[in-house]
C-alpha cells in the first residue's frame, strides 16, 4: 500500500501550515429545493420530448449504431431517443460507489450525501502576484497538482489545473498525467479528447496503482468529464469517451455547457430542460455500452452577459441552476457534479462573492463532485495561485460548517456556567481551558487582529497572505511515496508513447 510521507520541515521563519486533517465531508443538512416535485417532473417530461422529437446530433458512427440497436431513430447524424430507452438506462447506474486512489487512504465515495472538492481544471493561463497573467507551463500544471495534494480539503488530483502550453499537444497528456500520478496519490482525472489520450491516461493510472487490467475493470480509478456541444450535439471525441470509459467501468461525468441566452434558451426552465436532455442522452449511451457503469449527472448551466455575450458565473441564475440540477440528479438517483466558479479578472471582492455564491449553491444543491473549487478565475481562462489559497480557506470553512453539532451534557456546559456564575467571564473556566485550542475554526487567510496590530504587521491583505500561503505550501509539500520500480515503469511508458507520437494532432 502506498504510504504518504510527511512534508519536510517548513522554513524556520514560518510556522507550518495548520490545516484540517484529511476528511471527506457529507451534507449534514437537507439539500435545498427551489422547485416542486411536480415542476421537476415537468422538466423531466419535457426533456424526454426534446430527445424524442428534436433529438441529438451524434457525430460518432459507433455511438449512433449503439443507440439505433436500442431502438433510437437515426436520420443521418440526428438521433431521436425514445423515452423507453431513457427509462431503461435510469435503472442501472449505481447511486453511490467508491472511487479508488493510488493511496487507499485517499479513496473517496461518490454519491449519496458525500462531497468531494476538486481543484480548477483546464485553463490555458495561470496567474500570480509575482509574475502576473501568462500561458500555463508543465511546471505550473505540476505545481497545482502539488497544491491539490498538499491541502487536505481538496479531494482529487484534478485535471490539468493549468494547461502545459510549453509541451506539444500530441504528448502533453502523457507528461501531465505522469506528473499527476507522481506528485499526488489522490483520485485522478483523465482526458477523453482522443482515444490515444484516454488509453494512455488509463495505463499510467493502472501502472501507478500497481494493479492488473482485471482489477482496474472492477475498481473505478479514473474519471473524465464529457462536455456536450450545446445545444443538442455530441461530438466524436466526447461520444468515444463515454463508450470507452463505460466499457472499462470507469467514471463518466456528462456535463452540458448550457449558457442561458447563448447555447440554451434564455429562460432558466428552458435551459434546465436542455441540460437535462443532453445529460440523459449521455446516460443512455453509457448504460447501453455497459449497464451499471458509474455515471455522474453533471450540470453547468449559467447565463451570459446580454450586453457582451461573455459567460457569467456566480450569478443568481447559476445558483438556482445548481440547486435544480441537484433536484434532478436526486430524482434519478444519480451522483451529481457541479462547480464553484466566478467570472472575476482579479482576486478581488467580485472573485470572493461570486465564488461564495456559486459554492453555496453547489453544496446546498447536493453536489457530490464540486469541480473548480480551488483556483478558478476569469470564467475558467485562468488558474490563479492566490485564488487557490483563498479557496482552500473557504473550503475548510464549509467543511467545518458541515460538521454535526454535538449536543450532550458536556457540550451544554452547565458545569461551566455554575463555575462562572452571573456577570463573570469564561476565559479561565475549566470548560474553556479544556477546549480552547480546538474550539473554533482557525483561518488560513482571514486576519482577526485589531486595526493597530494589523497595521503594525504591515497591513497584509488577503491577496498578499494568499501569495505567502501557496508558496509555503509548495515549500512544505513532499511527494507521496511511489515505488521506484513503478516510477521507472511509468517513465518508460511515457518515453515509448512520446516516441510513437502520442495522440496524432498534426494532419
Amino acid at each position: 500500500m502506498s504510504v504518504q510521507r510527511r512534508g519536510r520541515r517548513a522554513d524556520a521563519a514560518h510556522t507550518p501550515i495548520n490545516q484540517l486533517p484529511w476528511n471527506q465531508p457529507q451534507l449534514t443538512l437537507e439539500p435545498t429545493r427551489i422547485v416542486t416535485d411536480d415542476q421537476i417532473e415537468a422538466i423531466h417530461r419535457q426533456s424526454l420530448k426534446v430527445l424524442e422529437v428534436i433529438g441529438m446530433d451524434v457525430l460518432l458512427p459507433e455511438a449512433r449504431d449503439i443507440l439505433q440497436k436500442a431502438g433510437a431513430r437515426v436520420d443521418g447524424e440526428r438521433v431521436r431517443i425514445g423515452c423507453d430507452i431513457i427509462e431503461e438506462a435510469l435503472k442501472t447506474p449505481p447511486a453511490e460507489f467508491t472511487f479508488h486512489a493510488r493511496n487507499p487512504l485517499h479513496d473517496i465515495r461518490v454519491g449519496g450525501k458525500w462531497i468531494a472538492f476538486a481543484p480548477v481544471g483546464g485553463p490555458p493561463n495561470v496567474s500570480d502576484l509575482d509574475r502576473g497573467r501568462r500561458p500555463g507551463t508543465l511546471e505550473d500544471a505540476g505545481n497545482f497538482v502539488k497544491l491539490a495534494q498538499f491541502f487536505n480539503t481538496v479531494h482529487t488530483a484534478g485535471g490539468a489545473s493549468a494547461d502545459a502550453l510549453d509541451v506539444h499537444a500530441s504528448v502533453r497528456h502523457l507528461h501531465i498525467t505522469r506528473n499527476k500520478m507522481v506528485y499526488s496519490d489522490k483520485v485522478p482525472f483523465i482526458y477523453a479528447t482522443g482515444r490515444a489520450r484516454l488509453f494512455d491516461g488509463l495505463e499510467i493510472i493502472r501502472l501507478a496503482r500497481g494493479i492488473s487490467h482485471e482489477q482496474l475493470l472492477r475498481e473505478p480509478s479514473a474519471y473524465t468529464v464529457i462536455n456536450t456541444n450545446s445545444p443538442l450535439k455530441l461530438d466524436s471525441p466526447m461520444a468515444m469517451g463515454i463508450i470507452e470509459m463505460a466499457k472499462l467501468n470507469q467514471i463518466v461525468v456528462v456535463t452540458p455547457f448550457t449558457l442561458l441566452g447563448a447555447m440554451a434558451p434564455v429562460s432558466l426552465a428552458g435551459g434546465m430542460v436542455e441540460q437535462n436532455a443532453e445529460a440523459l442522452a449521455g446516460l443512455a449511451l453509457s448504460q447501453l455500452v455497459r449497464p451499471g457503469a458509474p455515471f455522474v449527472y453533471g450540470g453547468f448551466t449559467s447565463n451570459v452577459d446580454m450586453k457582451s455575450g461573455a459567460p457569467a458565473f456566480g450569478t443568481p441564475e447559476y445558483m438556482k441552476a445548481c440547486i435544480i440540477g441537484g433536484q434532478l440528479a436526486r430524482r434519478y438517483k444519480l451522483p451529481y457534479r457541479t462547480s464553484s466558479t466566478n467570472a472575476a479578472n482579479s482576486v478581488d471582492a467580485q472573485a470572493a462573492y461570486e465564488t461564495v455564491f456559486s459554492l453555496w449553491g453547489a453544496v446546498m444543491g447536493g453536489g457530490n463532485i464540486i469541480q473548480h473549487a480551488a483556483g478558478w478565475m476569469e470564467g475558467g481562462l485562468v488558474a490563479s495561485y492566490e485564488k487557490f489559497a483563498l479557496d482552500v480557506d473557504l473550503l475548510q470553512m464549509v467543511q467545518e460548517f458541515l460538521k454535526p453539532v454535538v449536543v450532550d451534557e458536556a457540550e451544554m456546559a452547565l458545569d461551566a456556567m455554575l463555575e462562572v456564575g452571573p456577570g463573570g467571564h469564561f476565559f479561565g473556566a475549566q470548560h474553556t481551558l479544556d477546549r480552547y485550542l480546538t474550539a473554533f475554526y482557525q483561518p488560513l487567510i482571514s486576519d482577526w487582529r485589531n486595526f493597530p496590530n494589523w497595521q503594525a504587521a504591515g497591513a497584509p491583505t488577503a491577496e498578499k497572505k494568499a501569495n505567502a500561503l501557496w508558496k509555503q505550501a509548495l515549500a512544505e509539500y513532499r511527494e507521496p511515496y511511489l515505488d521506484p520500480a513503478t516510477l521507472e515503469e511509468i517513465d518508460a511508458f511515457v518515453d515509448r508513447r512520446s516516441k510513437e507520437g502520442g495522440e496524432k494532432t498534426d494532419f
